[in-house]
């Protein structure tokens, strides 16, 4: 894919960690993959390998780049906008926990105290899209709540609609076009 024709946009969720596994909201603190989540990682190596990438981008957080090492890619680009949601005082909670003192709390249209709200992060992701759309075949290597924003705003809806789109740990996901229409390729697939 040529640079300078809109952008093809592979999406990896970083691999496992305690806290993703636990279901605890992990934004900004900077934890490592455990064993299972290296070992998913690297399953994405043969797929990855087969494709060739104009730019390869991830989040400055260590399960992002280690999920990006164990896969087998070079020459990664580090951007500070693939940086997990900000989730403020709800940082390690559970969405349980949280819903004990905000029952009908939702990180999509709530937002985190302390943290980021939607609107910050639909900026942020806005960004995200302006700074790449005409990168050609563009890798990312991110976090669960950021991709599904993006993914949300790459098909021109509001953040909350990444509510919608699961995306579990290690995953491909690919957003396109069809004729000139943002679209999802392929979601939450396993290498």
């Amino acid at each position: 894919m040529a640079k300078g024709a809109d952008a093809e946009v592979w999406l990896i969720r970083h691999g496992e960690t305690e806290w993703s596994r636990a279901g605890q909201h992990t934004g900004t603190s900077d934890l490592p993959l455990t064993k299972a989540g290296e070992d998913a990682a690297r399953s994405l190596r043969p797929l990855l390998a087969r494709t060739s990438f104009d730019l390869i981008v991830s989040s400055p957080l260590q399960r992002a780049r280690r999920t990006a090492e164990l896969a087998g890619v070079v020459d990664v680009q580090i951007d500070d906008d693939l940086v997990e949601w900000d989730y403020g005082e709800y940082e390690g909670l559970t969405r349980v926990q949280v819903r004990e003192q905000r029952p009908d709390w939702t990180v999509w249209t709530d937002g985190a105290p302390g943290g980021e709200s939607s609107q910050d992060v639909s900026d942020r992701v806005d960004r995200l899209i302006g700074k790449y759309r005409k990168s050609g075949r563009l890798l990312l290597f991110a976090h669960g709540h950021v991709l599904r924003a993006l993914a949300a705003r790459w098909v021109e809806q509001t953040v909350a609609v990444g509510e919608h789109l699961a995306l579990g740990t290690a995953t491909v996901s690919v957003l396109g076009h069809d004729r000139g229409t943002p679209t999802i390729e392929r979601w939450n697939s396993q290498g």
